[in-house]
């Protein structure tokens, strides 16, 4: 979410759209809240949340691209009256994403959408919630940062670009030849040590953005000179 808002005022945009596909208990998003109010004194870009889930916890599912090894339906269900009670600025979305998403921009006219968070656990929920991803480019942030929860996991978790969220981003990457889901090369040495969470995170590339090939880089001049 941090570099979604300074790309934003890098490119002075003053709001943007974090969203959360799989929400569950809601842990989540209420942290997802608090980064945001402190990016928002950080940076000055304001945030707007939203939080997709079914609430009834995970459909069921017998396909394998779901790895019914490790996923039961009725995992991670919503109390959703003890959710809303907490939350004090996303706003809930819940029903089918395969539908809810389709609406989404034309029902709730998000700002440009910085970031997304995916827990959707399920190959047939995770790739119908990336057609959030055919929307109209001015609808993103050139560079849209991603989350992919459910690609690493724990021992009993293995994931490979056969199913899962991965088979999702493979497929969408497939059938997109201007729009790329990518993870930042070299993520971990930016980090200086490798931990979990970098392997996680993706971009969006949408290279039929318009302010795709935007400078926005902080130095103004950047030379390297033989001494003398």
């Amino acid at each position: 979410m941090r570099q979604a808002a300074r790309q934003a005022k890098a490119l002075q945009i003053p709001e943007i759209a974090a969203i959360e596909f799989g929400v569950a208990g809601g842990m989540g998003l209420l942290e997802m809240e608090q980064v945001a109010e402190s990016l928002q004194a950080e940076t000055g870009v304001r945030f707007r949340l939203y939080g997709f889930d079914l609430e009834t916890g995970l459909p069921p599912s017998d396909d394998y691209r779901d790895l019914p090894y490790l996923w039961r339906a009725g995992f991670f269900k919503m109390d959703r009256a003890k959710l809303e009670r907490q939350l004090k600025r996303a706003t809930l979305i819940i029903g089918n994403v395969g539908e809810t998403v389709l609406a989404f921009i034309e029902r709730y006219s998000p700002p440009v959408i910085g970031f997304v968070s995916f827990d959707l656990d399920l190959y047939t929920s995770t790739k119908p919630a990336l057609n959030l991803f055919n929307s109209a480019a001015s609808h993103f942030l050139p560079r849209t940062f991603c989350y992919f929860d459910d690609i690493v996991g724990d021992l009993d978790e293995v994931h490979c670009e056969w199913v899962g969220e991965l088979l999702a981003i493979r497929e969408f990457n497939d059938a997109h030849a201007a729009r790329k889901i990518a993870k930042i090369n070299g993520l971990s040495w930016k980090f200086g040590a490798p931990t979990q969470w970098h392997d996680q995170i993706f971009v969006l590339h949408l290279f039929d953005h318009p302010a795709y090939k935007q400078y926005i880089n902080e130095r103004t001049d950047w030379q390297l000179p033989l001494p003398e």
